[in-house]
């Protein structure tokens, strides 16, 4: 059953979001974040996939309506999202998640990746599961209250800062496990954007990512 446009609050302020239950009451929720085009039809069947699997999911559309389809104007709408807002409705639609379950764990893709690690280090959710996260600046790791299983490409800009990522969150305590995936590149796990698609990785990443979660959810 496909989901649905709802509006939920953040510091007084109204926002949007995308929100797709599964058939029977959810005992675990997940966070579904955008990549840098928006919140377009591919997170909404991402969100509509973990339902599916037995989550309630929630996709905040930290664009507040607005969404790309070539890469400048999706460049321009990342560089002028505000990390700290972003980070706020996050949270915000964590809280709200938590209202309709107990647990609530939170996926990323790209820039969706890089906000996961930042609301990972606000202490606010449960499991986190960055897809080749790319961050803009460095969070306080010290504040990491959960696990991480991270997913990244072989050929990927991404991934050459992964060293030290890892390293970070060794030195906090966080406990952390990132996979690398051969002959894949960024954006490997979007099937709507056939010419970095790659099945097999985006297959296995999916199957470790539900492992993952329904054992740090569960």
């Amino acid at each position: 059953m496909p989901g649905k446009l709802i509006e939920f609050e953040s510091a007084g302020v109204p926002r949007s979001a995308y929100l797709a239950l599964p058939a029977t009451p959810a005992t675990a929720g997940v966070l579904v974040i955008q990549e840098w085009w928006g919140l377009v039809p591919h997170i909404k069947n991402v969100a509509d996939r973990f339902a599916a699997a037995g989550y309630a999911a929630l996709a905040p559309d930290l664009y507040n309506g607005r969404a790309a389809t070539e890469p400048n104007t999706a460049q321009k709408l990342m560089q002028a999202l505000n990390i700290e807002q972003a980070a706020a409705d996050m949270a915000a639609a964590a809280a709200l998640l938590r209202t309709m379950c107990k647990r609530v764990g939170c996926v990323g893709f790209c820039l969706g990746g890089g906000l996961t690690l930042q609301l990972a280090a606000l202490g606010v959710i449960d499991a986190a599961v960055p897809y080749y996260g790319v961050l803009r600046s460095a969070p306080d790791w010290q504040g990491v209250r959960c696990p991480i299983l991270g997913h990244y490409a072989a050929q990927d800009s991404a991934t050459d800062a992964l060293p030290e990522l890892q390293a970070a969150l060794a030195a906090a305590g966080t406990p952390a496990q990132f996979h690398i995936y051969p002959g894949t590149g960024h954006a490997f796990f979007n099937d709507e954007r056939p010419q970095v698609y790659n099945a097999a990785a985006a297959l296995l990443s999916w199957q470790r990512t539900l492992q993952f979660l329904g054992e740090k959810l569960a």
